[in-house]
C-alpha cells in the first residue's frame, strides 16, 4: 500500500518489519517531547514481534517525504458495546519537529478517519497529555471533542502483576 496525498513528495504506507528501527526512533523522540522517555522500555526485537510476529497487536502508518520517513500513526481497534461496533484507538501519531506545520498530521489523521468510515467504525479516539496545548489546539482545529468526566485508569507493572494473583 503506498498512497499519495494532496502535498508533493508526501506519502502514506503500511509499515514492514524493515521500518522497526525508525518506528522505535519516533517513539523515543516522542517520549522525548513528552518528558516520558523513562518510560521507554519497546526495543527492536518486541515491536518486531508485537507488530509484525503471528499475532499482530496494532498496526502502523509510516509518512514520508520524498521516500524519508518523517512520521508515524500507530493505532489498534477497540470496541464499543454502546454502538455495538468497532473503532480506531491513536496510540501515537508523531511528525518530527523539522516537519511540522506542513499538514503532514492532519493528513494522517484524516487516513485514520477515512479508514474508520469504510470500516463501519463508529469512532477514532486517543489520548492527549493536559498541557500539550498546540496538540489540543490542533484536535480542536479538525472538530475533536475532549471526552468531558473520563479520566484513564491503568494497572501496570507491580500492580498488575499483584493484582492478576487476586484470579484463583
Amino acid at each position: 500500500m503506498l498512497l499519495t496525498t494532496a502535498i508533493e513528495g508526501f506519502t502514506l504506507r503500511a509499515a514492514t518489519q524493515h521500518d522497526t528501527r525508525a518506528i522505535l526512533g519516533f517513539i523515543k523522540e516522542l517520549a522525548d517531547y513528552e518528558k516520558l522517555a523513562h518510560e521507554v522500555v519497546a526495543t527492536e526485537d518486541t515491536l518486531n514481534e508485537t507488530l509484525f510476529g503471528d499475532t499482530p497487536y496494532a498496526h502502523v502508518i509510516m509518512a514520508e517525504l520524498n521516500g524519508v520517513a518523517v512520521g508515524y500513526a500507530l493505532f489498534f481497534h477497540n470496541f464499543s458495546t454502546f454502538t455495538g461496533r468497532p473503532g480506531i484507538y491513536l496510540e501515537d501519531l508523531y511528525v518530527q519537529p523539522t516537519h511540522r506545520g506542513q499538514g503532514f498530521g492532519k493528513l494522517l489523521l484524516a487516513y485514520l478517519a477515512r479508514k474508520a468510515v469504510d470500516m463501519n467504525c463508529t469512532r477514532v479516539e486517543w489520548s492527549v497529555l493536559d498541557w500539550n496545548q498546540p496538540a489540543i489546539d490542533f484536535y480542536r482545529s479538525i472538530g475533536a471533542l475532549p471526552m468531558d468526566g473520563w479520566t484513564v485508569q491503568r494497572l501496570d507493572g507491580e500492580r498488575l502483576a499483584g493484582f492478576a494473583k487476586e484470579f484463583k
